[in-house]
């Protein structure tokens, strides 16, 4: 019993080693076996090592401002006082310092007279340059004329940051000169490129617009439109599976043509060829002859519903693009597939065909916009500015310009290169049609019903209102799904939910007095 109570007593009274302690002596024993064996030749490799380090130091820090600017040394060489003459000042002020003070006696000897001259020793001696004097009143603090220190200061040389800024000016303009562009860049050494200033776009005045027309014949929502070249009639696709065409100016029905068999999303006449062409939900991308007012081609490729097509200006080509995240170009005579314009990750909502590259432009559902370059089939930029989906592109009929609608606003870009230019704020809804005629007015419609008009210039609403459902149909029948203008941009029409197309026109009786602008500068609307 005595055995196990001794037992006891000793493990409760142990204690185990501090961690730190033994960190800390394993330390010290291997620093002290790793330094017996080469403690001199690591003394000799640090001080190597610290005389380097400093001699760069020095080199890096002084380099600049070891030598003097040839004006400084001028300055001094030329007009320096002498060692003697600095001797023979102070020799003199302590000869009258003497005199003075026998003279006056001890109690004078406290005090200075302000008439003596002062006493130079050591440090730089005073220049005597232009401006620059030396007397007895002003040999403490020099008077220095503004008109040496500007002297002194242009002929400093230029530093290395101010040499190198020179060569990166140089190697821009010649670049530009090679590519045939005239040069802004300032020829002295060292100068900055001004930038813009900001300016303020004012918006142009223009008149209200306000509901001309109302039509009425399909069976579904009305999802697509398209204008003839001639602006005699325009053509409209519906969920009722059929295409119609009506007459401009009185708004009758001229013709419905059927063979989808699903909604029709996109259509298209072409300005060089009696075609038609249309497609839909069901995968289907057709070519109507309106000589025989029958389909004569069709587009096999696109996996699931095409949402839009569009045709090239100039060549016998046309686009289309759909839910199966591609855009797809197609030969309009031999029915093939040129390219698979693929890289977006979901929906293509919409596709535009322009003249000049970039060619092909697609606004998606992954909120992204692709510029496409036609003859290689890739992509040009991607503009990842929108937060929310890209559902409706408008291109401008006059200038170089593009813009795109999404949930989280409408924005402006500029090609070729998809410059970002503005934001047209104050749409809150999701934009699914856009369209911009050549007086400059952007039109934007809303899943919603809500509709603007937009200034394209600066980007200022000026008006905003609400289209009128048809009587009978229900509040949630509000909402635009397609948009254009004729070809005179006098008449909008748009196409709705509530199965109806309606024509505006700006208000002929309306004036810049009857309707001023309610416009204040702002600095979101600042453009450079």
């Amino acid at each position: 019993m005595s055995n196990i109570k001794i037992e006891d007593n000793i493990q409760a009274t142990t204690v185990p080693p501090s961690l730190t302690n033994l960190l800390q002596r394993s330390a010290k024993r291997t620093r002290a076996m790793f330094r017996s064996g080469a403690a001199a030749s690591s003394t000799l490799e640090d001080d190597e090592s610290l005389r380097i380090k400093l001699r760069i130091k020095i080199h890096d820090e002084y380099e600049d401002v070891k030598e003097l600017p040839r004006a400084l040394l001028a300055l001094q060489g030329g007009q320096k006082r002498t060692t003697s003459q600095a001797e023979a000042i102070s020799s003199d002020a302590a000869t009258n310092d003497t005199s003075n003070l026998s003279a006056n006696g001890a109690a004078a000897s406290m005090q200075i007279d302000s008439n003596q001259l002062p006493q130079i020793s050591g440090g730089h001696s005073y220049p005597s340059a232009p401006g620059v004097t030396i007397s007895e009143d002003n040999a403490m603090e020099p008077q220095v004329s503004e008109s040496s220190i500007q002297r002194l200061v242009e002929n400093l040389p230029p530093s290395r940051a101010q040499q190198e800024a020179a060569k990166t000016a140089h190697g821009v303009m010649a670049i530009r000169q090679k590519a045939g562009i005239n040069a802004t860049l300032a020829a002295t050494s060292g100068s900055l490129v001004r930038r813009q200033t900001p300016r303020v776009t004012k918006p142009d005045w223009h008149a209200p617009w306000k509901l001309m027309r109302v039509i009425s014949g399909h069976l579904g929502w009305v999802r697509s439109i398209a204008v003839e070249p001639g602006n005699k009639w325009f053509v409209t696709g519906a969920g009722d599976r059929t295409i119609k065409i009506w007459d401009l100016a009185s708004g009758t029905l001229r013709l419905t043509l059927t063979g989808h068999i699903s909604t029709v999303r996109g259509l298209a006449v072409s300005p060089r060829h009696p075609y038609l062409f249309s497609c839909g939900e069901d995968k289907m991308v057709k070519c109507w002859d309106l000589e025989q007012n029958k389909v004569i081609r069709h587009y096999h490729g696109h996996l699931s519903g095409v949402y839009s097509l569009s045709l090239h200006p100039t060549l016998d080509i046309l686009a289309t693009a759909g839910r199966d995240a591609t855009a797809r170009v197609w030969d309009m005579r031999t029915k093939q597939c040129i390219h698979v314009l693929g890289g977006h990750n979901t929906t293509v909502a919409d596709v535009k065909c322009q003249e000049a590259d970039p060619q092909v432009l697609t606004g998606s559902m992954d909120s992204t916009i692709r510029l496409w370059d036609l003859a290689a089939g890739k992509t040009l930029s991607t503009l990842t500015h929108h937060k929310k989906s890209v559902r409706a592109l408008t291109l401008h009929p006059t200038e170089f310009t593009f813009a795109s609608g999404s949930a989280d606003n409408i924005k402006q870009w500029k090609c070729p290169e998809g410059t970002f230019m503005q934001n047209f704020e104050g749409h809150r809804a999701i934009i699914n049609a856009l369209a911009v005629n050549a007086d400059n007015v952007l039109f934007s419609g809303a899943d919603n019903g809500s509709m603007a008009f937009w200034d394209w210039k600066s980007g200022y609403k000026f008006q905003s209102m609400e289209t009128t459902v048809q009587p009978g149909s229900l509040e949630s029948e509000a909402g635009i799904f397609a948009c254009t203008f004729d070809r005179t941009g006098l008449r909008l029409i748009t196409c709705e939910a509530d199965k109806t197309i309606k024509i505006w026109k700006e208000d002929p009786n309306a004036t810049p007095e009857t309707h001023p602008i309610d416009w204040k500068p702002s600095l979101i609307r600042t453009r450079f």
